[in-house]
């Protein structure tokens, strides 16, 4: 294995024998003996450790033996202590998914303040197999089945080929130590029920389940790559790119096949969960909206808006005072007063304005249920929300349009349309130059 190991690096991971490694070891045979292995490969590597705290005495018996372990292999040693059930229960997620995130997350941050170039863990074939029973039983897309990637992210799996048995088998040839987790052995884990129950009965089915599974994850990554290749030759006229998000032209989807997939595709890194709400929405009233936990996708006539989550800014209210020449607005841009001796010609970004007119300070803030203006130009008032409706603003839009006001007069629907009230006269010797940049 040893032998092997080396070869593999040379020829797939060349970028390891450059580079400065960090490895995650627990303290079981499939970390242990990688930390040997690259040991041996005589690569540049650090030791990390995860104290989740969840066995009592057996969880810091682990600490010191990896500790015990970096040592006799003459190389540093990090380790953190993690209140695993505190955070599971805070955070709303299962003790395993809790020691997942707190372990991946202090990896990078390891990473980031030390400069380490990729991580490697030592999941293995094995490991692969269970984590496709586990995502084909929860029911997942194609992605799911495709495994355990060899690298992502910087996280580099390098015994991915490698077999449990095989792993085990070096252990003791070499006369390796290592810590056996007695969770290990818990039915309560479905990982634990699907190696201990379900894998059995596939290898006597088939002993060369593992090489037949291997091949098998390689066709499917292959048709998956041939997705990805089709979603790149069709986003260009499916999908651009706006100043709120994205948006995908429900027509264009509607003329080619297998539309439920594609949308799959395009929107499956955005946090959704509940497909058929998603593909109903081609056909639904403009205004309906499904929700992930950052993301909304909302039906806008003849297309889907993906945003963001708005941020709360209904309530935020800016002001402005008649000294103040420049004054800048998060998320907005900066407005510049300046007094002019004429009116010049008025544009989307830029208003003329007779100071007598205006109660200072002015007030910028969002648009709100109720809100009327007098379009320059027009006679009469109009509510905002019939002035969004004739000019087709779409949600996110309505969402971003700010209000320059005077007291409570609508003084410009910034960016859009000037209220007729404040419009320059002949008479109006004192005239502001109101802009946004």
């Amino acid at each position: 294995m040893e032998k092997a190991f080396k070869n593999l690096v040379r020829k797939d991971y060349p970028y390891l024998c450059g580079g400065k490694l960090l490895l995650a070891v627990s303290g079981g045979v499939d970390s242990v003996v990688l930390a040997h292995l690259c040991h041996l490969a005589k690569l540049d590597f650090s030791i990390a450790h995860c104290n989740f705290n969840l066995r009592g005495d057996e969880s810091d018996g682990d600490e010191k033996f990896v500790v015990d372990l970096a040592d006799s292999l003459e190389v540093e040693v990090y380790t953190e202590s993690f209140d695993t059930l505190n955070y599971a229960e805070n955070n709303g997620v299962s003790v395993q998914m809790a020691a997942r995130e707190l372990r991946y997350e202090w990896f990078a941050e390891l990473s980031s303040s030390v400069h380490f170039d990729y991580t490697l863990t030592a999941h293995h074939a094995n490991d692969n197999l269970e984590t496709f029973l586990i995502n084909l039983i929860r029911g997942t897309g194609p992605e799911g089945l495709a495994g355990i990637k060899n690298n992502k992210n910087e996280i580099v799996r390098p015994l991915l080929g490698f077999t449990r048995k095989e792993i085990e088998a070096f252990a003791r040839k070499r006369n390796y130590k290592w810590r056996e987790d007695s969770s290990n052995t818990s039915d309560k884990y479905m990982r634990n029920k699907i190696r201990q129950q379900i894998v059995p009965v596939m290898e006597e089915l088939n002993p060369n389940l593992l090489d037949s599974f291997a091949r098998t994850q390689a066709h499917l990554q292959e048709s998956m790559d041939l997705v990805e290749d089709y979603i790149s030759l069709l986003y260009p006229k499916l999908v651009q790119k706006d100043k709120y998000g994205y948006a995908i032209d429900i027509e264009f989807l509607k003329k080619v096949p297998n539309q439920k997939q594609i949308l799959y595709q395009l929107l499956k890194t955005f946090g959704f969960t509940e497909w058929n709400d998603v593909y109903d929405l081609l056909d639904a009233q403009t205004g309906k909206m499904v929700l992930s936990d950052t993301h909304r996708l909302i039906k806008d006539r003849k297309k889907l808006l993906l945003t963001e989550h708005n941020e709360n800014s209904v309530g935020k209210e800016y002001s402005i005072g008649r000294e103040e020449e420049l004054v800048m607005i998060p998320g907005m841009g900066s407005f510049h007063i300046s007094e002019v001796e004429k009116r010049g010609q008025a544009s989307e970004n830029c208003i003329y304005v007779p100071e007598h007119k205006l109660e200072f300070p002015l007030s910028i803030r969002k648009w709100k249920k109720g809100d009327f203006f007098y379009p320059f130009g027009m006679k009469g008032k109009k509510k905002l929300s019939d002035f969004f409706k004739d000019e087709k603003f779409s949600l996110p839009e309505k969402e971003h349009t700010w209000l320059l006001c005077s007291g409570k007069d609508i003084v410009w629907i910034i960016n859009h349309r000037a209220d007729d009230r404040f419009r320059v006269e002949n008479s109006d010797s004192r005239i502001l130059k109101i802009c946004i940049t």
